[in-house]
């Protein structure tokens, strides 16, 4: 059996916490590959090593004074070196690096050398083999990822490796030079490693166990979400319910590879587990509940406009023009309304109406705005009658009106329109329905 494990920057922010993902990796001997973030913050008032890194290279690129940044970011890294009590010294490696900020070598150059450092110290503190991820994963010149060329590069590394340290967040161009994945890309540098090696499970190690089923800034202590598909999880996630970078779901999805959420501060909880598809039943009717504020409607009316073939593709037409997407598009026989992001429409609002009366000729326009939209998803709800009678139910009693609602036809989520006023109370009210209600049943 074969686990790639990622610990995130917060896992990895000091000694201490070096000193239990150190005892994670031990406690199971099928945590061979390793994938480091770059040390994050030890408290709420301090920073994080890749912002640290950002601002020296910014002062030595332009010629301004840098020593101090440096030195501070050397101190991180030797404290956790001597807390650690290892034999190792990064002298020349900081050496290197500072040569290279002073010559300008790039901010996603700058910003990998978190990573690379902590790659360094975590195989020194394990004693597993250092791979520089610059050598195994690749971009092409334009700055692409090349899956390809990255997947049969890695593959034949690490089929002789045995326990190896893969940085995450970077790789490099064909050229040679450096270029990083997104914010939070070492979730990816995982998901490429768990692909290239035939993982049974990927592990992301951070700092809370697992998906919740709702925004803990808005619902007390939500539950944990104990097993979620793939497709759940990016209707959540699309919503705003990220404790994983997106792309990181693609190349694992594709190999049918698991992925479990653990907590570095509470190895005892499963967290949450991602997969393909399940036969395990939901601990509740719906599996998780996510949402976001800043919307608006565009309802539009036509008296017959069912009949009128290619009016939807004009009036999308309309919004494509001024470079709009929609995120919504619920309509009747004579009604079509299309929800977009409000910021995104008020700077066009005026040329996009008369677009539309241009294209085809509405009896009326209406706009609608500060409008929130709310995912409710679970595969049980296919299953389950009267999930959106329960949900109306739920609204109705909290006093909040539905603007909205829109079903897919998998049934895996239920889209709920509601004031932007009333967002994080009809959260709370879908919450009791289906969670709290059930749990005291």
């Amino acid at each position: 059996m074969k686990k790639v494990v990622k610990f995130g920057g917060s896992s990895l922010a000091s000694t201490r916490q070096f000193k239990k993902a150190g005892e994670i990796i031990r406690s199971d001997r099928t945590r061979r590959y390793v994938v480091p973030s770059a040390p994050g913050k030890r408290n709420d008032k301090d920073e994080k090593v890749t912002d640290m890194l950002y601002a020296c290279y910014d002062a030595a690129s332009m010629g301004t004074a840098y020593k101090k940044l440096l030195n501070r970011i050397k101190d991180r890294y030797l404290e956790i070196i001597n807390g650690l009590d290892l034999n190792l010294n990064l002298d020349f490696e900081f050496e290197r690096i500072e040569e290279n900020f002073v010559k300008g070598a790039g901010r996603d150059y700058a910003a990998s050398r978190g990573e690379y450092l902590n790659g360094l110290v975590m195989a020194a503190y394990l004693g597993y083999e250092f791979i520089d991820a610059a050598e195994v994963i690749f971009f092409d010149n334009q700055g692409n990822f090349d899956a390809e060329a990255t997947d049969k590069e890695l593959s034949e590394r690490l089929e002789h490796v045995e326990r190896a340290v893969i940085p995450g967040f970077y790789g490099a161009k064909h050229d040679g030079s450096i270029k990083t994945f997104s914010r939070g890309g070492s979730d990816v540098t995982g998901s490429i490693v768990a692909k290239a090696i035939h993982a049974d499970v990927y592990e992301n190690w951070t700092d809370v166990s697992g998906f919740l089923v709702a925004d803990p800034r808005i619902v007390e202590n939500p539950q944990v979400i104990e097993t979620i598909t793939y497709k759940e999880l990016r209707e959540l996630a699309y919503m705003g319910a990220s404790v994983l970078h997106e792309d990181a779901i693609f190349p694992v999805r594709r190999e049918g590879i698991p992925i479990n959420i653990r907590n570095t501060n509470r190895p005892e909880d499963k967290g949450t587990l991602i997969v393909e598809s399940t036969l395990r039943k939901p601990k509740y009717t719906i599996t998780g509940i996510a949402g976001k504020k800043g919307f608006c409607a565009i309802n539009i009316e036509k008296a017959m406009m069912n009949a009128e073939v290619g009016f939807g593709r004009k009036v999308l037409g309309v919004f494509e023009k001024f470079g709009i997407s929609f995120e919504h598009m619920p309509s009747g026989i004579d009604t079509m309304t299309i929800m977009v992001h409000q910021d995104e429409f008020e700077e066009y609002e005026q040329s996009v109406i008369a677009g539309i009366h241009r294209a085809v000729e509405p009896d009326s326009v209406d706009l609608e705005s500060d409008l929130a939209l709310i995912a409710v998803v679970g595969r049980g709800m296919k299953a389950t009658r009267g999930t959106a009678g329960r949900i109306f139910s739920a609204l109705a009693h909290a006093r909040i009106n539905v603007k909205m609602i829109d079903q897919g036809s998998s049934e895996l989520n239920i889209i709920i329109g509601v004031k932007n006023v009333d967002f994080e109370a009809a959260i709370r009210a879908i919450y009791d329905i289906f969670v709290t209600a059930e749990i005291e049943a």
